[in-house]
């Protein structure tokens, strides 16, 4: 069953026992406000409707009251037994129309009490259908028989009779309309919801009020579904300052994401992580990439070393690729390399291997180099692979394995993008090697390859 999100509590029922003898009950405790003002709306009916109870009537209603008014409230069995009394009342004590109104009153309370809703439906519509009914009492009745097609998510019927209260009631509350406004929405009525809701909000701001959490949540929802995301922003920075939680965070970074407003969309997600409410792989790596975008690789590489840290983050091949990029671009490659280890020995695809090469290379780990370079040449998957032969070559050529070179350089020049490149390796190792080898010849003492 929906929840009605505007729903008061249903406390028309118990009025029947205020209006015949004047007394209160505390079964449905009433805000302070809004207890003067149903007092205001019946403040000249007690006598008159009194009056118009006959003795015997008042008399067989007196005694059921006594059930309401207990410390404790009626049980299940007590509560039918009280429905079995007052449906016998309409054809005997309570005839009259005014009196047969309060018994359909108090049997609408009753069945609500036994959640059998459809039957205080029923009871309540009987009573405001009673010519003899008090016309106030019949208009606070239909918000009562609103919030319970409501709870019956007969939203049709719900809208029918708020209209009809909103027609007949002197002031028709802002809660009500917004009630309104929400079954509008439920029968794809939207453009009179959001024209309805809107007043509401706008009235409560005009007179100093602060509107209600549930009113900028339609409204919002509304707007949303029209596209209309500036408008989706500004109530998300409502909500988020009055009514602060975690999910108006993350909808207003996705929202700033869908305006390209990454700077937004950044502070908004750090703002997150700062509070310690980022509770998924897919928002560590969203706030990683935010980063990477806005070239602050840095902070990029330690959103995914914390997220990895606190298990939100998962350190697959990808993930650790993507750390150690982060590194790379904040030229912290010693810092890099773990993670592109780690992440070239989960993946087998050359291409982590390829990368991981390139970072040995430019950190002097020439044999490191060669060992990831032929991992990734063996693995394969690579989009140029003669760019990994230039890798391997370079680190070959540092390790003066001259002749172990110039076959990789030869494969690297069959690749025209690489070809310019390839040959001038080419002839370099050709000629310092030859020249090295005549250098040994005479008598030189120099090192040879040192590849392990």
């Amino acid at each position: 069953m929906v929840r009605c999100t505007f729903c008061q509590p249903i406390r028309n029922g118990l009025w029947v026992l205020l209006l015949l003898l004047g007394q209160g009950l505390a079964a449905l405790p009433l805000a302070a406000a809004e207890e003067k003002a149903d007092q205001r709306q019946f403040a000249d009916v007690k006598t008159r409707q009194r009056q118009a109870v006959g003795k015997v009537c008042a008399a067989k209603l007196e005694a059921i009251q006594i059930a309401f008014q207990g410390e404790q409230p009626p049980t299940s069995t007590q509560l039918k037994q009280l429905v079995e009394q007052l449906r016998s009342l309409t054809d005997s004590s309570c005839s009259a129309s005014y009196e047969k109104s309060q018994v359909y009153n108090l049997l609408g309370y009753s069945y609500y009490s036994l959640e059998q809703y459809a039957r205080a439906i029923d009871s309540y519509l009987l009573m405001v259908a009673e010519p003899g009914v008090d016309e106030r009492q019949k208009t606070a009745t239909r918000y009562t028989i609103a919030q319970l097609y409501f709870m019956l998510e007969n939203y049709a019927q719900a809208a029918r009779q708020l209209e009809l209260w909103q027609a007949e009631a002197s002031v028709a509350s802002p809660d009500g309309r917004a009630l309104l406004a929400q079954a509008y929405y439920h029968l794809k009525r939207k453009g009179e919801a959001l024209k309805l809701i809107s007043a509401v909000i706008a009235e409560a701001e005009t007179g100093g009020k602060l509107p209600k959490e549930g009113w900028w949540s339609l409204q919002r929802v509304l707007y949303y579904e029209q596209q209309d995301y500036r408008q989706v922003v500004a109530i998300l920075k409502q909500l988020v300052t009055h009514y602060p939680r975690t999910s108006y965070w993350q909808q207003l970074g996705g929202l700033y994401g869908q305006l390209e407003r990454r700077g937004d969309q950044l502070a908004v997600t750090d703002l997150l992580r700062l509070q310690r409410q980022l509770n998924s792989e897919r928002q560590w790596l969203s706030l990683a990439y935010l980063y990477l975008g806005a070239e602050v690789p840095f902070r990029a590489a330690r959103v995914l070393e914390q997220g990895m840290e606190s298990g939100e983050v998962q350190a697959s091949a990808k993930n650790l690729d993507t750390l150690g990029t982060a590194w790379l671009q904040a030229r912290e490659t010693r810092r890099a390399l773990p993670a592109l280890q780690r992440a070239a020995n989960l993946s087998d695809s050359g291409a982590i291997a390829a990368r991981l090469a390139s970072a040995y290379l430019d950190a002097d780990d020439n044999g490191a180099a060669v060992r990831e370079a032929r991992n990734a040449l063996r693995k394969g998957g690579l989009s140029r692979p003669s760019l990994t032969q230039l890798t391997l070559g370079a680190a070959l050529v540092n390790l003066q394995c001259y002749r172990e070179a110039e076959p990789v350089f030869k494969e690297a020049a069959a690749d025209q993008k690489t070809r310019k490149t390839a040959e001038q390796w080419l002839r370099y190792v050709s000629g310092e090697g030859a020249r090295r080898e005549k250098l040994i010849e005479s008598g030189a003492d120099l090192p040879g390859c040192r590849l392990g």
